[in-house]
């Protein structure tokens, strides 16, 4: 399955989980759903407990996962995040 979201979408829940999330280690942690950068910035990384989301230079991004399911509803995590905050 080719998944299409949107890079500006990807960067702003990234950012409203470091804005409004609880820290956890180097990450910080909101609505069921971690970001946290590499050391340097450039990588950043979104996941739950079944889908990870690596977002890298030029907008390149991979998720990794086992069943549609699991994507369905990390999107939907994603979407939660952007509604309400």
């Amino acid at each position: 399955m080719k998944n299409e979201m949107d890079s500006k979408f990807i960067l702003s829940i990234f950012e409203k989980i470091r804005e409004n999330g609880e820290k956890k280690g180097d990450g910080y942690f909101l609505g069921g759903i971690t970001a946290f950068s590499d050391y340097d910035g450039y990588t950043i990384f979104m996941e739950d407990q079944q889908v990870k989301l690596r977002f890298g230079f030029h907008n390149q991004y991979h998720f990794d996962y086992e069943k549609d399911e699991h994507m369905q509803q990390f999107e939907k995590k994603l979407n939660a995040i952007a509604n309400d905050y």
